[in-house]
């Protein structure tokens, strides 16, 4: 064993010293133990036999470590595929509530504009009603006049001829700008101090409202308060906007009214519909909200002093101002007295104008004339006479209609009267102050009348 040993270890040296290139080297394996390597050249062959069935082996080992890393790249998208298809289930859950809701939306929609479309079908029947008339009776008739007054009848061409198109007398309103004052003779005077309005003075904003609730109110002065406790400087305002409208501000006179400090909040006891309130000799006149009933409440002593009915008038859309709002009862006061501005179904949507006992409210009169209601934008009464205007959201606008109680005579008037903020949802006369008040999208604003004959 030794011999052999002796032998190979001379046979290693001899072909070490025969070779230039043979090496010895001694290394650890992993785990500690001492392994001697002996690398010698071939004198002979320039390569080892099987060298090509290592390098296939190699090559074996290439292509598998490239699949496996191919394998790995695979199952790492997999995992996060996965991720996706479990987003993916929880993306219809959510799909599925949101269709639900714009389902829901669009059969909202689609019931509105049911609604819209059963409105617009009445309001057709309606207009092709009053056009199967005018073709009956192509020449309108007035009231005759009364003893002592003179019948003046309206001209061929008047646009309220054509009821249904309130777009067209308002280009025409707004076209016509003409001067109104040759429609008045200077004497044509019912009663000392009043004439026909024949100017309107540009608007003057004394506040702008604070809140949403003052898009669109009422606001006004006592043209004759009965005591001390509040005088005619007093200032009395109502924000129209809301369910449960209540509230009533008075401020002590305009300037604390523009500098916002009222003295006085009143709680009234029942809830105001729309702009149509009016004030006169202590008492503050308003439609119940959603009824026909009108309220009179006594300022002095904060309680209601009378309510009545409006005998068959509209409320609550049914015969409103063209601007909507619920402006189916709007009461006015001027030098004759209280007034309450509607229509009813009998009347078909004309209005009909009534004077009323300030302190029953009893209907003590009534005129209905040939004006549309829903065609003007608002209106307002001074000297007996009926005026409305004609756009509530043009700049330059005018006063196309006076219909005038003494007579029954109605006429078409263009007196320009400007809209400053685009939005008026409110026009009464003072008859202290001779001055329109009007609320004009937020803004509390006051307009100067001139009026022809003595009245001026």
């Amino acid at each position: 064993m030794l011999l052999t040993a002796s032998l190979l270890c001379l046979t290693v040296c001899s072909q070490i010293q025969a070779q230039d290139q043979a090496s010895l080297r001694r290394s650890d394996d992993p785990a500690g133990r001492c392994h001697y390597t002996f690398t010698v050249a071939s004198p002979e062959e320039s390569s080892c036999p099987g060298g090509s069935t290592s390098r296939g082996t190699m090559d074996d080992f290439q292509s598998r470590l490239t699949l496996l890393e191919s394998l790995v790249s695979q199952l790492i998208a997999g995992s996060t595929g996965d991720g996706v298809r479990v987003k993916d289930e929880e993306h219809p859950q959510e799909a599925h509530s949101r269709v639900a809701g714009e389902r829901k939306q669009l059969q909202q929609d689609k019931e509105l504009l049911n609604r819209q479309v059963q409105e617009l079908q009445r309001r057709l029947q309606e207009l092709s009603q009053e056009a199967d008339g005018l073709r009956q009776k192509p020449c309108r008739e007035t009231p005759p006049p009364s003893e002592g007054t003179r019948h003046e009848a309206g001209p061929v061409s008047d646009p309220s001829l054509d009821y249904g198109n309130s777009g067209y007398q308002e280009m025409k309103a707004e076209l016509m700008e003409v001067s109104a004052a040759h429609f008045f003779p200077e004497g044509n005077l019912n009663f000392t101090g009043c004439g026909e309005i024949v100017s309107v003075g540009d608007p003057v904003m004394h506040r702008k409202a604070d809140s949403i609730t003052g898009k669109y109110g009422v606001w006004m002065q006592d043209p004759d308060p009965p005591g001390p406790q509040y005088t005619n400087t007093t200032v009395w305002r109502i924000n129209a906007v809301g369910k449960d409208v209540r509230q009533l501000f008075a401020y002590e006179d305009m300037d604390q009214l523009s500098k916002g400090f009222p003295m006085k909040v009143l709680i009234l006891p029942e809830p105001v519909e729309s702009t149509g309130a009016a004030l006169y000799r202590g008492s503050l006149y308003y439609q119940k909200r959603l009824s026909r009933t009108l309220i009179r409440y006594d300022l002095a002593s904060e309680s209601v002093a009378s309510r009545s009915d409006l005998p068959d008038a509209g409320f609550h859309g049914q015969f409103p101002y063209s601007w909507g709002g619920y402006t189916d009862i709007d009461l006015a006061v001027d030098e004759r007295g209280l007034w309450a501005i509607y229509s009813t179904a009998k009347a078909k949507g004309a209005i009909i104008i009534s004077q009323l006992d300030p302190d029953s409210l009893e209907v003590r009169k009534s005129w209905e004339t040939d004006i549309r209601k829903r065609t003007v934008a608002n209106a307002f009464m001074a000297c007996g006479r009926l005026h409305t205007v004609a756009s509530y959201t043009a700049t330059d606008t005018t006063i196309n209609f006076v219909f005038d109680t003494a007579t029954g005579v109605r006429r078409a008037v263009a007196v320009p009267f400007r809209n400053r903020y685009h939005y008026n949802s409110m026009v009464d006369y003072n008859r202290s102050q001779r001055k329109l008040f009007a609320w004009d999208n937020f803004h509390m604003v006051t307009y100067d009348v001139k009026m022809g004959g003595a009245g001026s």
